[in-house]
């Protein structure tokens, strides 16, 4: 269990960014956490709500705008020496074998060749990679050049195990095999690292292995929940305790602001997941067949689902109105049960309705076609506005999602070759009701 010495301390970190307008945006906003001797702790929140921008800012990678990290109450500059960092993405060099790639974080501490052979060799048995000590990585799996990245991180003795989302990239079974061994290490303290701290976005991984969960909002990142879990271990996923705690950070992650901002204003506009029409109608209709409301948790499970995936279809969902979120549970509206229920015509225009009362982003555009001359606008100028406050990358996700939205309800038509969007001609009354002569 955790202890109450803190090791670590992040003191209202700030991270703005320039956007090619000029115009700042803020990553992360005030936010404020201490990480305690023998604890595992972990970071949940949205995509892209700058999690591992956080992690980076810990181990000095990234400067912060403002505020300080702090270890053992003093002030840390440039790269944290009390960390060391385990990727997402396996950051091996290939024409390394395995234990020079493990070797390679010693190389900076002046250890003797042959101290720098031992520890590598006694880590590399430790996290099941004995007899693979020569091999390169285009010889291992993803698991295990992931178990590489494990060891040569911990080879270094660290204070505080960093871990930005280091299960996602690997299949299933392979995650959960190595999600255990390393628990197991923490558990049995045959590691030295006195804390873990692990970015991840499944919610049921946070549960199973930490000791609490720092939970951040979306753009900017604040923190809006600390839950502690205090089930001990090992953790059964059916046990209703379980359960119940995977739901309450559900309703947390769900839960939507109680102002919204107005489109194009000088707030940023409330961002669009990005989810296509067609998994949105799926959505609706498989909580249709469940009788119009199901668990999040169980939905997540049954469909193999992780937060990542399944968050922005909730969230695409309830912000246009065809359902909500309580308390971990998704339920349809009248709205939503009747586009469920409706035929395909009917189902475009209920979603034509409910997408331009829902999403000012959509209407905006919808207006700026009505009112040019040639109801055609490119698609550059609506860009524009949202690389106000978006990267471009971020803009064009956005202009993605609504141009898929407006297509699906019939509000607008997409022209690729010029990149513009444009009005259909509707179908026109009959020029005369008198038959011509």
């Amino acid at each position: 269990m955790a202890g109450t010495k803190t090791l670590l301390s992040v003191e209202a970190i700030v991270k703005d960014y320039s956007m090619p307008s000029g115009n700042p945006v803020r990553v992360l906003d005030e936010v404020s956490f201490g990480v305690q001797e023998g604890e595992f702790l972990t970071i949940l929140g949205p995509s892209g709500s700058g999690k591992s921008t956080l992690l980076r800012i810990i181990a000095g990678l990234v400067e912060p705008s403002a505020g300080r990290v702090c270890y053992l109450n003093e002030p840390l500059t440039g790269v944290n020496p009390h960390v060391a960092m385990v990727f997402q993405s396996f950051a091996l060099f290939p024409w390394l074998t395995v234990q020079e790639n493990v070797e390679l974080g010693l190389k900076s501490q002046g250890l003797a060749t042959r101290e720098r052979q031992e520890r590598a060799l006694r880590v590399i048995d430790m996290i099941g990679l004995d007899g693979f000590e020569g091999a390169y990585p285009k010889e291992l799996s993803g698991g295990m050049r992931q178990r590489v990245g494990f060891a040569r991180a911990l080879v270094v003795e660290p204070d505080v195990l960093l871990m930005d989302e280091p299960f996602s990239a690997l299949d299933v079974l392979t995650a959960e095999n190595l999600r255990r061994d390393l628990l197991e290490l923490w558990l049995e303290r045959r590691i030295p690292t006195k804390a873990v701290l692990i970015v991840t976005h499944s919610i049921e991984e946070a549960v199973y292995m930490g000791d609490r969960a720092i939970i951040l909002s979306r753009e900017p990142a604040r923190v809006i929940s600390q839950v502690p879990i205090l089930l001990p271990h090992w953790r059964e996923r059916e046990d209703v305790r379980f359960v119940r705690l995977v739901d309450q950070i559900y309703q947390t992650l769900t839960a939507r602001p109680a102002t919204a901002d107005s489109v194009f204003a000088r707030r940023r506009p409330t961002p669009v997941p990005p989810v296509r029409a067609g998994s949105l109608t799926g959505m609706i209709e498989l909580l249709d067949d469940l009788g119009g409301s199901t668990d999040l948790y169980r939905l997540g499970d049954e469909l193999n689902m992780d937060l990542e995936d399944l968050l922005p279809i909730v969230e695409a969902v309830e912000m246009l109105g065809l359902g909500r979120v309580r308390e971990g549970d998704v339920a349809l509206t009248d709205s939503g049960r009747a586009f469920a229920q409706a035929s395909v015509l009917a189902r475009k225009e209920l979603f034509r309705d409910t997408a331009l009362a829902n999403v000012p982003a959509l209407a905006h555009i919808r207006h700026e076609l009505e009112r040019h001359p040639q109801q055609r606008v490119g698609a550059e100028t609506f860009l524009g506005l949202f690389e106000r406050y978006y990267s471009p990358e971020d803009s064009r996700s956005q202009m993605e999602t609504l141009i898929d939205w407006g297509r699906y309800a019939e509000l607008l038509a997409y022209d690729q070759e010029t990149d513009q969007v444009y009005l259909e001609a509707e179908n026109q009354e009959l020029e005369s009701q008198t038959p011509s002569p």
